[in-house]
């Protein structure tokens, strides 16, 4: 069947690592179309369906270099007539995030069958999505108000300071017991008091790493990658430096798995990606979750096929 995957431009993929290659590396293997757009080629005119206006339709190379694809064609994609759509654009969550959705929400109303469902993404931004659950969160705060920032800071000494719409551990910073910077970083942080940011205790088990956890169809993948900071950094992303390792899931991690993997699976969530520091989800990621690459290759399990298992699974059940 075609599969459109609507992510960021492919001329920027780093194919060694990245999960949409992943997933489109196993679909070509099972005899799947590929074809990717931008979000901005989405168009939607009345008396008409939702298109992609440059749609292109690829071949891959079995190179993994910045010759990974070939275009076989281009042009206009209707896309209720595909067989399925994958959102794979990365964030920021921002306003244009949100209208690409609704442009694939109506995709949907036309037939259009589209993974993760555009109102789930919506409903569930990464970072906000956990308060939801806070008996599986640590001490957090969500204000653009400084006041509150710095009472939180009082009660909890070592806190972590991040904005909402970041990815990669983009804008985060810590604030230790002595307070330093911590104006500066208000000020900053929340544009003067224009911006609401997401404030936590610090968690120091990310010394052991911020792990990765995938759900794919409601199911844990059995490895975690835990991203363990390097040198001075607090951070553990591995696009802030630091390094990916890949382990068994502990009990602790199944467990949170098992709690949140069918109630975001019925949410129309394909695949999410829980951030998990110790005891503690952190993060509910579920635009474009990554990390398939890695723990394939530190472990040997094909998540990317687990992914397309379950993607086949859920367009049949949605035809019968």
């Amino acid at each position: 069947m075609d599969l459109l995957f609507v992510a960021d431009p492919i001329e920027t993929f780093k194919t060694h690592k990245d999960s949409t290659f992943a997933m489109m590396r196993e679909a070509a293997r099972r005899g799947h179309r590929l074809i990717v757009c931008e979000p901005s080629d989405l168009v939607w005119t009345r008396g008409h369906r939702v298109v992609a206006r440059r749609a292109r339709t690829l071949a891959l190379t079995g190179r993994e270099q910045a010759d990974w694809f070939e275009v076989l064609a281009e042009g206009e994609c209707v896309l209720a007539e595909t067989g399925a759509v994958l959102m794979r654009k990365d964030p920021p969550f921002d306003a244009e995030y949100i209208y690409a959705t609704h442009l694939l929400q109506q995709a949907e109303r036309e037939g259009a069958r589209v993974f993760n469902r555009p109102s789930a993404l919506r409903d569930h931004p990464e970072k906000l999505a956990i308060l939801e659950f806070p008996e599986l969160i640590g001490p957090t705060l969500v204000t653009r108000q400084p006041e509150a920032i710095r009472a939180f800071h009082a009660e909890h000494r070592d806190i972590i300071l991040k904005p909402l719409d970041g990815m990669g551990g983009m804008g985060i910073f810590r604030v230790g017991p002595d307070g330093m910077n911590l104006g500066s970083i208000i000020e900053t942080l929340t544009d003067d008091g224009a911006t609401t940011i997401m404030v936590q205790r610090f968690l120091p088990e990310i010394a052991q790493g911020d792990k990765r956890i995938l759900l794919i169809g409601g199911m844990p993948v059995p490895f975690a990658l835990a991203r363990i900071p390097q040198g001075g950094e607090v951070r553990g992303n591995l696009a802030a430096g630091g390094r990916g390792v890949a382990q068994p899931l502990s009990r602790r991690d199944r467990e949170l798995a098992e709690h949140l993997g069918p109630i975001l699976a019925a949410r129309g969530l394909l695949l999410v990606g829980l951030d998990v520091i110790g005891e503690c989800v952190t993060e509910i990621n579920v635009t474009s979750p990554t990390c398939f690459q890695e723990i394939t290759q530190q472990t040997g399990f094909d998540v990317a096929a687990m992914f397309v298992d379950a993607l086949e699974a859920a367009l049949r059940d949605r035809e019968a």
